[in-house]
């Protein structure tokens, strides 16, 4: 039931969307019957069925090559299909002005000639289809009345004026979107920066001064981004020559079976102190068991509630929330009890909302991921408002929250407003 109170008006939305964008794109720009309104209308159905292919495919257990297939142009769409309604909705109010602008300067109409007078028949009284309510009302002028018995007239096209302006119009938006969309891939395509933050902690010694972290989260190996994407990480991130990798959970969407060649890169990470690995909310709904597993096998160490002890601190990593559906949910008890609370401790733990069990927990920095920064602008105000830190450094009491905005992406391989990056975060003591 409450699948469905979600389900149903989230695709009532999706295909409103696409019935606005055939208005705008290609009722209002071709005229009735040529060939231009047949493939946009074409167009127009088969679209938003390629997208839903797309985000149904891995779920449904289709073959990994159909899912590659499917996956560039449905999710592609679905990014142009934010920003192509964005454009338009901006670019209503110069239609609205444009249109103002064309009824001062077009001749009035003739008043047409009163009809014969004879009484109205039955179903003259009935209302007219063309009257019913419509999504998207159509730009021109109501057609008059005639007489019963008179043939009806052929579709026309709009004024041409009227149809410049609704080609202007939708050619603006298509371009803007189009740019947008082009920019946000290639953004997504050319791999994280670097970022560097320097973190100081109360309770790191002297001799751990200026250790360095190399953070990433939400790689994301999946249909689109694959094993080249993968080594273009591991570049970036051996170029920064760290004592420490922290992969922060959101490798991968996908099986093991389908992505342990996209993954395999990863065997090439080097660091003085190794790379270290805690469960996302996507290994959950890719097989974690078996993901853990094999990041083991690529010489990763899965920190699952567990900690270890390096030169000056204590390195702790919790499971993601998203594993209490499979009784594997966060344990700071099991992570964190019966160490030296001397010693600063790093937790590593994938969603930033976790961060007011850290606090209880003492922990000095919590490094986290998952926001991906928003990703796509608008989403980035999505973002600050379900999570208490969307990127970057804050402070929570005497704990410090750390967010990197993730080195892949999640759906469109577009990040617009927020590029990928790896985070080479270095310790700082205080007694340095």
């Amino acid at each position: 039931m409450i699948f469905a109170l979600i389900v149903i008006p989230v695709l009532g939305l999706f295909f409103g969307v696409h019935r606005y964008l055939w208005c705008r794109l290609v009722r209002d720009t071709t005229t009735p019957g040529s060939r231009p309104r047949r493939a946009g209308t074409a167009a127009a159905f088969v679209l938003p069925v390629l997208t839903l292919a797309a985000l149904l495919a891995g779920r449904a257990g289709a073959p990994f090559p159909l899912q590659r297939a499917l996956a560039w142009p449905g999710y592609l769409w679905l990014a142009l299909v934010l920003y192509l309604t964005l454009a338009l909705l901006a670019g209503e109010a110069v239609r609205a002005a444009g249109l103002r602008l064309l009824r001062t300067r077009e001749p009035a109409e003739p008043t047409p000639p009163p009809p014969a007078t004879r009484a109205p028949a039955r179903e003259d009284l009935a209302p007219s289809p063309a009257s019913s309510p419509s999504p998207c009302p159509s730009p021109s002028p109501s057609p008059t009345l005639l007489p019963a018995g008179t043939p009806a007239l052929p579709p026309t096209a709009p004024p041409p004026r009227r149809l410049f302006l609704s080609r202007a119009v939708a050619a603006g938006a298509s371009l803007a979107a189009t740019a947008a969309v082009g920019y946000g891939t290639a953004t997504t395509l050319a791999g994280p920066v670097v970022k560097r933050v320097t973190v100081p902690l109360a309770k790191l010694p002297r001799s751990a001064h200026g250790f360095r972290i190399a953070v990433v989260s939400d790689i994301h190996l999946g249909p689109i981004l694959g094993r080249a994407h993968t080594r273009r990480v591991v570049e970036t991130i051996n170029r920064t020559n760290p004592d420490l990798v922290a992969i922060v959970g959101d490798l991968v969407d996908g099986s093991v079976a389908d992505l342990a060649p996209a993954a395999e890169p990863l065997r090439g990470l080097r660091a003085r102190h190794g790379a270290y690995f805690v469960t996302g909310n996507h290994e959950y709904y890719s097989g974690a068991g078996s993901w853990v597993d094999h990041v083991r096998e690529l010489g990763i160490h899965p920190l699952e509630n567990a900690r270890t002890e390096l030169p000056g601190f204590d390195l702790a990593g919790v499971n993601d929330v998203t594993g209490q559906t499979e009784q594997a949910g966060p344990d700071y008890d099991q992570a964190l009890s019966g160490r030296d609370p001397s010693r600063a401790v790093v937790l590593m733990a994938h969603q930033p909302v976790t961060i007011h069990d850290t606090v209880r927990f003492g922990v000095d920095l919590q490094l986290s991921g998952h926001t991906h920064g928003g990703q796509m602008w608008p989403f980035t105000y999505i973002a600050a408002a379900t999570n208490p830190t969307v990127a970057g450094l804050e402070r929570y009491g005497d704990t410090q929250l750390y967010v990197t905005r993730g080195a892949g992406a999640w759906g469109p391989p577009v990040r617009l407003g927020a590029p990928p990056d790896v985070t080479v975060v270095e310790l700082a003591s205080l007694r340095a």
